[in-house]
């Protein structure tokens, strides 16, 4: 199962929750008379904390699963796991010709040292 797959279903819950909700206080289903919490300070500041905290707690989590895709390390790719193997290939077919030619490895050449001491010589 992909790690993907239950965070999915997690906001397709949600979101199909939410609709619900909407839908049944269209439909006046389940209504709190308007008057009442709008004359209710302790509603409109308990309403106001609630959202805050819910908000608070989402962004928390968020952040959490954001820096986490972030940081998390993935390896190698498919595509890069079959060029390493290739190079190894390579290098074994090289050795296995260096020892059919009964010649030596080459030698790793080095580049003439920069700046003033490159210059100049000979």
């Amino acid at each position: 199962m992909r790690r993907s797959l239950p965070i999915t279903v997690a906001w397709v819950a949600l979101i199909a929750g939410l609709l619900v909700l909407e839908i049944a206080e269209l439909t006046h289903f389940f209504t709190l008379p308007i008057a009442s919490s709008v004359a209710d300070p302790a509603v409109i500041v308990t309403a106001l904390v609630f959202t805050t905290l819910l908000a608070v707690v989402g962004a928390i989590f968020i952040g959490l699963y954001i820096s986490h895709r972030i940081l998390a390390p993935t390896g190698f790719s498919p595509f890069e796991q079959e060029m390493l193997r290739m190079r190894r290939d390579v290098e074994e077919i090289r050795s296995a010709v260096q020892e059919l030619n009964g010649a030596r490895p080459p030698a790793v050449s080095r580049p003439p040292p920069a700046g003033p001491q490159g210059r100049g010589r000979p």
